[in-house]
């Protein structure tokens, strides 16, 4: 039987299959025949445009580190702090895909010349951020006419192996020519998608590629207004992309070992800048997908997609209003409801989602617009930095539950930056910055390279501290956090210090 061409269910019979296996209910061989059958069942009429031939990959040990000519190593970390908890960063926004990390004990205040700077990488162009596995960090970004995936060692940035691919992409509105989407760590493999849509899958701990595929061409893919940011998304043994093929699939699940396409749903929607998010819903998994790339008018929204089948639940249309704009904040889901905003003349939306999988909206917000920052949830309320533009970019406090502004704050101070030998005073902002929610407060990521502990709260914003790690424009990519190190990627070249973009590790391990 071709799997792609398959029988079908009702819908009903579909759902209550897989619920069956889900819940482990019958005997293993038996769930294991209905699940294929149910796979068969609800495969949608899209095609695999071209499967990835079977890799035959040599059995190779593990490599090991050596000095990387790129990096600088400044200084060793500190040791962990007793009783520490620390977690891996396997993805973008780190295990829950959501801005918030579970590691304790971190430095509390950076001193006045900041944390310490334990090594940096002379990277080249691109907005990635790292992903980290235990002792491995993979990086993807552009060198010249390539875009190199560099698998590093996280404490020292010694180098375990790199593998680079040519690549031929420019931004169409200047900014600059690299990757925009984080590698995806699991388990032995490690994923990466370009700018151009090329989809790799490698080795962690040797570099090999097991599989690639150009999903650009192979699925049509135009090129969009700023290229492919999506990260992509690990849930069981798929690999889950919002593609945004013209005309469908809108999202895609391939298998993680072999690249080979699994489902595809929808043919409305193009591909957004964010990065699809999973969770539990009324007891069951639930894929929530942003998608809305350029379209005449512009279109997109929210989409919820059953993961084991790729049934769509329901749209929810919600993009910004722009034709040249960007859909790239992630929603966030809390219990049943999800948060979608985007900039451009939109703001945030609410939905409830009901249990016989419709929704409904909630509340709406024109003035939580984020741009590429995706929002903390804390305590009933929701905060971020909201704005189009740095001139009115703003961190703003939302209560979840009526959708109303409790406050919206631009955060100023004076600083002295050296220019050439020269003393200059300037106003300093975090801008359109990155909030974490960690270690019991909110670190923040401003947007030329500013650090901050906050303490965030309805009655208001108030600053613990603050250190400047560098001044440099365009730094969009979210901090990392784990095992007590921190990671930024400084994207232009910085001011003070006169210094080019760089990948940094940070020691915020407490003392």
């Amino acid at each position: 039987m071709d799997c792609r061409r398959p029988l079908r269910f009702p819908a009903a019979e579909r759902s209550s299959l897989f619920e069956v296996c889900e819940n482990h209910v019958l005997k293993p061989a038996v769930a294991s025949i209905l699940l294929i059958a149910c796979c068969l069942a609800a495969a949608t009429r899209f095609e695999d445009p071209k499967p990835p031939e079977p890799a035959s990959i040599e059995e190779r040990a593990a490599v090991e580190p050596t000095a990387h000519p790129g990096v600088t190593l400044h200084a060793r970390p500190a040791p962990l702090a007793p009783g520490a908890v620390t977690e891996d960063w396997p993805a973008f926004l780190g295990r829950s895909g959501q801005p918030a990390s579970g590691e304790t004990s971190l430095l509390r205040a950076f001193g006045q010349d900041g944390p310490k700077l334990l090594w940096e990488l002379s990277k080249g162009t691109g907005y990635s951020s790292p992903s980290i596995q235990g002792d491995y960090l993979v990086y993807l970004h552009r060198s010249g006419n390539e875009e190199a995936i560099e698998c590093l060692r996280p404490e020292t940035g010694e180098r375990y192996w790199s593998y680079r691919y040519p690549t031929d992409f420019s931004d169409r509105y200047g900014y600059n020519n690299g990757p925009r989407s984080s590698p995806v760590i699991d388990g032995d493999h490690v994923y990466t998608y370009g700018a151009q849509g090329k989809l790799h899958c490698l080795r962690l701990k040797t570099g090999q590629v097991v599989w690639r595929r150009d999903v650009a061409t192979e699925f049509r893919v135009p090129q969009d207004f700023f290229g492919i940011a999506t990260t992509p998304l690990i849930e069981g043994d798929l690999l889950i992309l919002n593609v945004g093929a013209p005309g469908g699939p809108e999202v895609v699940a391939f298998d993680k070992l072999t690249g080979r396409m699994v489902w595809g749903v929808g043919d409305q929607w193009g591909a957004s800048y964010a990065t699809p998010v999973i969770a539990r819903v009324h007891g069951k998994r639930r894929l929530f997908v942003l998608g809305g790339g350029e379209s005449r008018p512009p279109t997109g929204g929210l989409l919820s997609i059953n993961p084991l089948d790729g049934g769509l639940d329901f749209r929810f249309p919600w993009r910004s209003r722009s034709f040249e704009s960007v859909n790239a904040s992630c929603p966030v889901v809390t219990g049943n409801r999800v948060l979608v905003s985007a900039t451009y003349r939109t703001g945030a939306a609410l939905i409830e989602v009901k249990s016989d999988w419709t929704f409904a909206k909630l509340w709406e917000n024109s003035d939580f617009d984020l741009h590429w920052t995706t929002a903390v949830y804390d305590q009933g309320h929701y905060y971020a930095f909201s704005g189009r533009n740095e001139p009115d970019a703003k961190l703003t406090c939302v209560n979840a539950g009526s959708g109303e502004t409790v406050w919206s704050e631009s955060l100023e101070w004076q600083e002295t930056v050296q220019v050439q030998g020269e003393a200059r005073a300037f106003h300093a902002s975090p801008l359109r910055g990155n909030l974490l929610k960690v270690d019991g407060r909110f670190l923040a990521l401003g947007e030329h390279g500013h650090l901050m502990w906050l303490d965030l709260s309805p009655a208001g914003p108030k600053i613990l501290d603050r250190a400047r790690l560098f001044l440099a424009r365009e730094t969009w990519a979210p901090p990392v956090i784990s095992r007590g190190l921190l990671y930024v990627s400084q994207n232009s070249r910085s001011i003070d210090p006169p210094a080019g973009p760089r990948l940094l590790c940070f020691d915020l391990r407490g003392r």
